[in-house]
């Protein structure tokens, strides 16, 4: 395919082609196969990004507004309990349909510790803090650690014994859980 140097949107095209080629793949693209993919020379990448990580970091940026979007179709539910429980199974989903967006996404410097702004876990903390409001903080880091670890066992060696059912019903008693103590 021939270069083209005057592209519309260079950079959107430069991450969906990124995000195209990693989620065919098992590892993440490199700068020249993004390009060749967006039909452009293998120098034009750099023109919004500087390296393949800055490309890639676009990559889990788009990953983790999409897992928000998610996060907030799932929350829009009036029972607390079924919008926390409803939330857990979407971010669950992603992982298990964007395998290798969810690892690059986590797989980044940038995600240690809690993340800034309106993010997926400002979704989190938003139902958490309206179901356990006297230890919002604490809660919403064993909601997010037991769903981000149920997605990480499912994905890892498919899951072995992990069924759905086993997924739904710890859902369930993490919600519960939550439910009890300040119902």
């Amino acid at each position: 395919m021939a270069a083209t140097y005057h592209h519309g949107d260079l950079r959107a095209s430069l991450v969906s082609s990124a995000l195209s080629l990693l989620e065919a793949g098992d590892a993440p693209p490199s700068l020249r196969e993004v390009a060749r993919a967006a039909g452009v020379s293998a120098m034009a990448p750099y023109r919004h990004f500087a390296d393949r990580a800055a490309l890639l970091a676009a990559v889990a940026d788009e990953g983790f507004a999409a897992l928000r979007a998610r996060l907030l179709a799932a929350d829009d539910v009036a029972d607390s309990r079924a919008a926390l429980v409803a939330q857990g199974r979407a971010y669950v989903d992603f992982a298990l349909s964007h395998p290798a967006l969810f690892r690059l996404m986590f797989s980044r410097e940038k995600v240690r510790g809690v993340p800034e702004g309106e993010t997926a876990y400002t979704v989190l903390a938003n139902r958490v803090a309206r179901i356990a409001p006297d230890r919002a903080e604490v809660a919403t880091l064993a909601a997010w650690g037991l769903v981000h670890g149920l997605a990480t066992l499912l994905l890892d060696a498919n899951g072995g014994t992990l069924h759905r059912a086993a997924v739904e019903a710890t859902l369930d008693l993490l919600a519960d859980g939550m439910m009890s103590r300040d119902a």
